[in-house]
């Protein structure tokens, strides 16, 4: 994910492909990101 170059889909169905983060703001807000929706899924199974 950090590398990027995902391929998928638009909303409008264009295909998207992910950039990689570069920048160290960038890596904490993702890593962020990451840490809530780990949590969200370990409510949801417990």
């Amino acid at each position: 994910m950090l590398r990027g170059g995902l391929t998928g889909r638009s909303a409008q169905g264009r295909r998207v492909t992910t950039r990689e983060v570069t920048g160290i703001d960038q890596s904490i807000k993702l890593n962020r990101a990451l840490w809530v929706l780990a949590e969200s899924m370990r409510a949801l199974k417990a």
